[in-house]
């Protein structure tokens, strides 16, 4: 088995600057040569963080079984480090850039198309014809740009609410009588009036994502689908409501940054939690005595028989067009990619793949101990294909901030549509 090479985080500026090409490769260790048992060498490189470092690793070592002499260079980076590098590099036409870099749903358009002509066209390369059917659609459309697509998808965000069981039971609330938000928020009365328990931790001043996933729940964003700035829309205003009724009504307990918010999960001062399948393993380790405690149920509708289905995170790796290695770095990722071996291997750190062919898997089915005994994975996999398409654009930083400052105003007192039409226009004054 051929090393895999592995960086630490502040290897990656130093590599970009000693590359010496613009494809970012590792000077003499990129170019074909004897390894020392007779096999030719080839390298690529690629950027990533935490928990996808494994997922990379156990994919280069599968792929040099079938490949020998391949080896992939891992330079460990964090964001936001690692999209300064990338924005860097893209602006310099692709000097100091990896072969391969990891990107989260949220970034992606903006580079897509500010830098369109830096990242390799896969549809040349046959992947969309070949293996498109095998993502959501709402993955495959985040990653085209005039038709073609630009980069494999890989895990995904599919949002459900994860809830205290026992508390629920304590309470006498019954799980499957919530369909909509109106009826979260009843329960929400029930569990402040039984326990004087929160039903959501969400932190007002600081984090829109509930507001998100019920934006992207109703085929909309910040943005519609022709990138008209969206915050003043009838669904928005449907959304922003839900989280103003929250607060108003005394059931969320605004718990600021991301340990507070866990905190408050664990320890019992609030009951669910709306977000993406990606909590999961968070919970597992932050309170691993509560299992059988947790489960997780479908998002409630902003009305009744609506769609619940929404995605909340998710990322895909890139290509630089630059690479040294075009064909190469596209066999890679085309392995990786669709390979059921190594999406299990991301499930199993926490990366919920959007590789649809693995869904028949056993592990899909298997009840889990820790939520209930729930198949929690099959109720995931089932709302994949019923996820819309969330027009972030390259604009999404500075409208996520103006969010924000809407759903504080609209806690602080504001009239919810007062708020976010304020909010259109200091956002449509921004982008100007």
């Amino acid at each position: 088995m051929k090393k895999i090479g592995l960086f630490l985080g502040v290897t990656a500026l130093a590599l970009a600057g000693c590359s010496g090409n613009d494809g970012g490769n590792n000077g003499d260790n990129n170019a074909a040569g004897d390894n020392g048992g007779g096999e030719e060498t080839q390298t690529l490189t690629a950027w990533a963080w935490n928990i996808n470092i494994p997922v990379l690793e156990e994919a280069a070592e599968l792929f040099a079984e079938e490949n020998p002499g391949f080896e992939l260079d891992i330079v460990e980076t964090g964001t936001p480090d690692v999209y300064q590098q990338i924005t860097t590099g893209l602006q310099a036409n692709g000097e100091g850039l990896p072969d391969i870099m990891l990107v989260e749903d949220d970034r992606l358009q903006g580079y897509l198309n500010s830098f369109p002509d830096s990242f390799m066209n896969l549809s040349e390369y046959g992947f969309e014809e070949e293996h498109g059917e095998k993502f959501p659609e709402f993955k495959t459309e985040l990653l085209s740009l005039d038709g073609d697509m630009y980069g494999v998808p890989f895990d995904a965000g599919p949002a459900g609410v994860f809830y205290r069981v026992d508390l629920f039971e304590e309470a006498g609330i019954d799980v499957d009588s919530i369909e909509t938000w109106d009826d979260f928020i009843e329960a929400g009365h029930t569990l402040r009036d039984e326990l004087d328990v929160a039903i959501t931790g969400i932190d007002v001043n600081n984090d829109d994502g509930t507001y998100r996933i019920m934006l992207n729940q109703q085929g909309t964003f910040y943005f519609d689908e022709e990138n008209n700035i969206n915050l003043n829309s009838e669904e928005s205003v449907k959304a922003m409501d839900v989280v103003a009724r929250l607060d108003e009504e005394g059931l969320n307990e605004n718990l600021v940054g991301w340990d507070a918010w866990l905190g408050g999960l664990a320890n019992g001062d609030v009951a669910t939690a709306p977000t993406g399948a990606w909590l999961t393993g968070s919970l597992i380790a932050q309170a691993p005595e509560l299992e059988g405690k947790w489960g997780v149920m479908p998002l409630p509708a902003m009305e009744e028989g609506g769609n619940r289905a929404a995605n909340l995170g998710g990322s895909n790796y890139m290509i630089s067009a630059n690479t040294e290695n075009p064909d190469l770095a596209y066999e890679f990722m085309e392995f990786f990619s669709t390979s059921e071996e190594v999406q299990l291997a991301a499930m199993e750190g926490g990366l919920f793949p959007s590789l649809n062919t693995i869904y028949e898997n056993e592990v899909f089915t298997e009840p889990h101990p820790y939520f209930a005994d729930q198949p929690i994975w099959e109720m995931f996999a089932g709302m994949m294909n019923d996820i819309p398409f969330a027009n972030y654009t390259g604009d999404y930083a500075i409208a996520r901030d103006e969010a924000e400052t809407a759903q504080a105003e609209v806690v602080g007192g504001m009239d919810v549509e007062e708020a976010l039409q304020s909010a259109q226009e200091r956002l449509e004054n921004r982008i100007k």
